[in-house]
């Protein structure tokens, strides 16, 4: 019993002297500056939109619709692949898109869905829709998040790098129905039969007089 309690106490006194060494079950790999930049909370300009006083119009201008901007930021998702997402639905009525991403296979679509939905609660309370129906997709864009990075194993034991994305969704609902041709509509048989003659008709000959 002596000679136990003699052994603890040498190996306490040892501890000082000599470090010990653990094995660390998580590595750091992202970036020092990302621990000081707290990106997941951070404010965005996009909702600020909601916060712009207009002044009062004249009773002869029309009127302007009202809007509400919205967004959710750090999806787990491809900024990229969201891209496809994002422009399907725009131009359409918000009841459209949220019905068109219902049959989207895509991961991102069930996030979108559920921008589209909170923006049409948000319009009620706090911008005085009246008809939150009676909404379309003005704008519907994605962005890049952060990136983290992690290690992976390669062959002969070598280690690579490996990147976890995410990606932020904004849109923007405007009041009124939505327009017959968000893009630019295609050209009707007898405009392209006029801009082909006006350009047969701008051609230059070189060298004549």
């Amino acid at each position: 019993m002596v000679i136990k309690v003699i052994c603890t106490s040498i190996n306490s006194n040892l501890t000082k002297f000599f470090p010990i060494i653990t094995q660390c079950s998580q590595i750091h790999t992202s970036p020092i500056n990302a621990a000081w930049t707290n990106k997941e909370n951070s404010d965005f300009k996009w909702q600020k939109y909601n916060e712009k006083i207009y002044p009062p119009q004249l009773p002869d201008e029309e009127p302007r619709p009202a809007f509400v901007c919205h967004q959710r930021t750090n999806i787990k998702y491809s900024p990229w692949k969201m891209w496809y997402i994002a422009s399907l639905i725009r131009g359409m009525s918000v009841d459209e898109a949220i019905k068109q991403l219902k049959f989207v296979l895509k991961k991102g679509a069930k996030d979108v869905r559920e921008v589209l939905e909170e923006a049409k609660v948000l319009a009620v309370k706090e911008h005085n829709v009246e008809f939150p129906s009676n909404m379309w997709v003005a704008e519907s864009f994605s962005g890049k998040g952060k990136v983290i990075k992690g290690i992976r194993r390669h062959a002969r034991c070598r280690p690579g790098t490996v990147e976890y994305k995410y990606c932020h969704y904004f849109v923007r609902l405007e009041e009124g129905k939505s327009p017959k041709h968000y893009y630019q509509p295609p050209k009707e048989p007898k405009q392209q039969l006029e801009d082909w003659l006006a350009q047969m008709r701008r051609r230059k000959i070189t060298n004549s007089l």
